[in-house]
């Protein structure tokens, strides 16, 4: 399942490189100093920041004395900030890489994008593999391009928890799975675990490469190491474009069940010795192998909830407590719907459909709300989860008269330049849509925020 609140795969504008000033807070110490944005702050206690990294541990006390850039004539001038305990400096910033992303160095089999379309746009191609990412946005990353610097930065600075895929831990496997600089992604995890780096981990189950005997080497390499608190095993997805993979769990039953059932013991192992499940299936499993997913305690507070673990049951216990709080409001929104002779569409992937029916059910017992699953012809392949929707597919399957429907999209199908996969633009979709007679509305695709849309939407 692997999607995330918001589909924050890429943006289509232009980083420009530095410690550029998007905004100043009134009143703030940088804007008593005369900080404003567009500005460029280019040291921070004689160190040039890197990141928002470098600025949080360099700025970190009462006074910061800075060198600020000003494009408009070109200057640059000496600047010092005083601030009271606990204040804010009052200053964002553009972005939180000053120096530029760091690039993937490997050349993994399951790479996403090179099952991409012929046709996406550059910035979805864009392979970052940036440690700093994994810290402050909670990037999966291999650790192969980081040098013994950035090591040993991560450590002195506690950049913990860090977000690592692993794969595998059989060198040649490894080698096989993500190149020649596999070996690396080990030694520095190892030297992280060492220095206290707590560890959220990864693998991408593939068949026939690091499932089976592998899988099993792998997880008790894992077991050894209580620094990993958390590992997610998610499946291979492949689009219609993959020149290596043409099938996944997604077609097998058996193979996602005797997945299911070889991980079982590990999660055993670690509730009795640690209290935790620790080791995780991604709900895509529990899907394909037509089994239940777990209950909410076994995914120890959702640590990858974003990585598509959990999100399943989340959805199912928060209807569920959605029903028994807001019942009223509910049979607010099913009148209403009967009264003004309307229905509602929530848009969704495929691999969510039945998840979504579930809080259909109880919105409108007589039916008037119904999940509308969208069929992932662009990508293809197994790809059918709700961040990956795109507009073609989108106008294609909707009928061409939606008179009388309100038809609510996923957030999570738009980046944060309200942009979908295939370039299309959230303000012309839902123009199309209106055009086809439909009330067209924008939501995250979870309970509380669905009902709180039809509300708005339906009851007024």
């Amino acid at each position: 399942m692997a999607e995330q609140r918001r589909a924050d795969y890429a943006s289509t504008r232009p980083q420009a490189s530095g410690a550029w000033v998007a905004a100043v807070e009134e009143g703030s110490p940088a804007w008593e100093a005369g900080i404003e944005p567009g500005m460029r702050i280019d040291s921070v206690n004689g160190v040039s920041p890197r990141d928002i990294i470098d600025w949080r541990w360099e700025a970190d006390g009462g006074v910061c004395d800075l060198m600020v850039f000003d494009p408009r004539d070109g200057t640059s001038t000496p600047c010092q900030l005083w601030r009271e305990p606990g204040q804010d400096w009052g200053v964002d910033f553009t972005d939180v890489l000053f120096d530029g992303i760091r690039t993937c160095v490997n050349a993994c089999q399951f790479c996403f994008m090179a099952m991409l379309p012929p046709e996406a746009r550059a910035t979805l191609t864009l392979r970052d593999d940036d440690y700093r990412l994994s810290f402050l946005q909670g990037n999966f990353v291999t650790l192969t391009n980081v040098t013994d610097e950035e090591a040993e930065r991560i450590v002195t600075c506690g950049l913990s928890p860090m977000n690592v895929s692993i794969h595998a831990i059989t060198p040649e496997v490894r080698r096989s799975l993500i190149g020649r600089r596999a070996d690396r992604g080990i030694e520095v995890l190892e030297r992280l675990l060492a220095g206290g780096i707590e560890v959220h981990a990864q693998i991408v189950l593939c068949p026939g490469i690091n499932d089976g005997a592998e899988l099993d080497a792998t997880l008790s390499w894992i077991e050894a190491r209580p620094g990993i608190t958390s590992l997610a095993v998610v499946p291979l997805g492949y689009t219609k474009h993959s020149r290596r993979f043409s099938h996944s769990y997604s077609d097998d039953v058996e193979a996602s069940r005797a997945v299911v059932r070889q991980i079982e013991p590990y999660q055993r192992r670690a509730r009795e010795t640690l209290g935790i499940t620790r080791f995780q299936l991604s709900d895509e499993f529990y899907v394909d192998a037509r089994l239940p997913v777990p209950p909410a305690e076994t995914y120890d507070g959702y640590p990858q909830f974003y990585d598509g673990i959990g999100m399943l049951r989340s959805f199912l216990d928060e209807a569920a407590l959605v029903a028994a709080e807001r019942g009223p409001e509910m049979r607010a929104v099913d009148e209403a719907l009967a009264e003004k002779d309307l229905e509602v569409q929530l848009v969704c992937g495929e691999a969510a459909r039945e998840t979504f029916e579930v809080l259909c059910r109880l919105v409108s017992p007589a039916g008037r709300v119904r999940a509308v699953a969208i069929r992932n012809d662009y990508f293809g392949g197994d790809v059918n989860v709700t961040g990956l929707i795109v507009s073609c597919d989108l106008l294609a399957q909707l009928p061409a008269d939606l008179g009388g429907a309100v038809v609510v999209l996923p957030d999570v199908m738009f980046n944060f330049d309200r942009l979908t996969l295939d370039g299309d633009s959230q303000e012309r979709i839902l123009g199309e849509l209106r055009a086809r007679g439909a009330v067209p509305a924008v939501s995250e695709p979870s309970p509380g925020a669905l009902l709180d849309c039809l509300s708005s939407v339906v009851v007024g």
